[in-house]
């Protein structure tokens, strides 16, 4: 449990996703990932004969790292600039001779990190033994691992530093809030004693 755990954290993951879809609306895919990463995926859409697929990738700025207009089958690569968050789209157009209840379906795979590298490749192109190919990628994991403890002691601090300013314009208006209404009721008081001594009240 422990091991996954630290797994998840490090951001290095693979997910394998499969969905149909219509061709009336679109499906977007949100991925968190950090910097410098490495996003790798593959895709397989069914059907594209009667429904035409947009897969379109972009960044949380509307920048397009990826996009194919007519997507039937194929693999996608590209590395974060920064921490970000990546809309991946698949956007339909049903073809006006396909029958109403037409449907596509998605197949996606995606790996970031560790996970998107081809360690077999790697070993190959190095001449590397199976076990020095996996002690390699275990080194890279402890890496990742390190680096994303690393980011996110940074981004505590960032949230503290925050609170702390939160607080601290907080106490400011509770004091300025406090002392403008001392200053109207005070005001209030000799307003009300002034008029009542002009009526004669008191």
């Amino acid at each position: 449990v422990v091991v996954v755990a630290v797994l998840a954290l490090s951001g290095e993951r693979a997910t394998a996703l499969k969905f149909r879809m219509d061709g009336r609306m679109a499906k977007c895919l949100h991925e968190d990932v950090d910097k410098d990463q490495l996003v790798v995926g593959e895709y397989t859409i069914s059907n594209t004969d009667q429904i035409k697929m947009v897969l379109e990738i972009k960044d949380s700025r509307g920048h397009a790292v990826y996009r194919n207009e007519n997507a039937k089958e194929g693999k996608f690569a590209f590395t974060s600039d920064d921490y970000d968050v990546f809309d991946i789209c698949f956007i339909p157009t049903i073809q006006p001779t396909a029958p109403v209840n037409t449907l596509a379906e998605v197949s996606l795979g995606l790996k970031v990190g560790v996970e998107a590298r081809s360690y077999d490749e790697l070993a190959r192109v190095e001449k590397l033994q199976p076990i020095e190919a996996n002690l390699k990628k275990l080194e890279d994991l402890t890496l990742a691992i390190v680096r994303s403890f690393a980011i996110m002691k940074e981004r505590e601090k960032e949230h503290r530093d925050t609170n702390e300013l939160t607080a601290e314009r907080m106490l400011h208006f509770s004091i300025i809030s406090m002392v403008c209404l001392i200053c109207f009721a005070v005001w209030q008081a000799w307003y009300l004693r002034r008029y009542f001594l002009k009526k004669k009240i008191i």
